[in-house]
């Protein structure tokens, strides 16, 4: 009975998804009257994403249905600010989900049908929980490693940002402008970082706009507090003429110093980590040596 509601609302739902990708509600009058009213959002500062692989073009027309029918909320704020930072689209990340999903949802039918064909024969309860439990598994397996890889590229681009500060303030004392200064240091390095930097401030130049607000909105997308500190350090030079080449030599210094205390504490935690091992391998050695003895004297008992 269990089995049977499980497959009707499994079906149920997956029309209803389908009806609502195929077909979309119409929005209302409100609502289209504040699409109308609203003011363009300034271009996204991040390069362009990567398409991704296999399993990305196998899921995508399923994706586009389900992002249609509004499953996109499934991706937290967290997970896309994540993947901006990653270079990867929601829509490819959806794909990616929906494919491991079915993936999960296959397997153990799939296993117990082969099991059928050689004569044995499984409940059928354990196939149908195991491929829920499975296809649920697959689906938030690509959100596991998201965080860790962002922040991983966010300590690299604080880095390059440190030599950035060091070219902007060798370019300042050559003489140049805010603007000019900006522009040399950005094109000298290398690096997806120094891209980034080369993107949005590109980016800026032909919008019109002042390049510590490309900047700004390049350090929100990414979530990198420093670049917006050095956005408004430079503002308030280009703004009032503020002398900002001491507060952004001191402000670099300030950077390599708390990236070096961050590469020791985690050179720490490393150590640390590895003294379990260690310590696993030492009781592993006393048992080993300890058994015999301790057998005889409970078998002399």
């Amino acid at each position: 009975m269990i089995a049977a509601l499980l497959c009707g609302a499994g079906v149920g739902s997956g029309l209803f998804l389908v009806a609502r990708g195929v077909a979309p509600p119409r929005p209302s009058l409100a609502q289209a009257l504040v699409q109308l009213r609203r003011s363009p959002e300034p271009p996204a500062m991040l390069t362009a994403e990567d398409p991704g692989g296999f399993a990305a073009r196998l899921g995508r027309p399923l994706a586009e249905v389900l992002t249609r029918a509004g499953a996109g909320v499934l991706i937290w704020p967290r997970v896309r600010r994540d993947l901006a930072v990653l270079g990867r689209s929601s829509e490819r990340h959806m794909a990616e989900k929906v494919t491991l999903a079915i993936v999960g949802l296959l397997l153990l039918p799939a296993c117990a049908g082969m099991l059928a064909l050689a004569g044995t024969t499984l409940p059928l309860a354990l196939p149908l929980w195991g491929s829920l439990v499975c296809g649920l598994a697959g689906f938030v397996l690509p959100d596991l490693g998201i965080h860790s890889e962002a922040e991983a590229r966010r300590r690299d681009f604080r880095h390059a940002l440190g030599s950035f500060l060091d070219l902007v303030v060798i370019a300042l004392a050559g003489g140049g402008g805010v603007e000019t200064a900006l522009a040399d240091a950005a094109s000298v390095g290398e690096g997806w970082a120094f891209d980034e930097l080369r993107h949005s401030l590109d980016a800026a130049r032909l919008a019109r706009d002042t390049p510590w607000s490309a900047l700004e909105r390049l350090g929100n997308e990414l979530g990198v507090a420093e670049l917006g500190e050095l956005a408004a350090s430079v503002g308030l030079a280009g703004a009032e003429g503020a002398k900002v080449r001491a507060s952004l030599g001191a402000k670099a210094a300030s950077l390599r110093s708390h990236q070096l205390a961050e590469a020791e504490t985690t050179a720490q935690t490393a150590t640390e980590k590895m003294s379990l091992p260690v310590v696993l391998l030492f009781a592993g050695f006393l048992c080993f040596i300890g058994y015999p003895a301790i057998e005889r004297v409970l078998a002399g008992l």
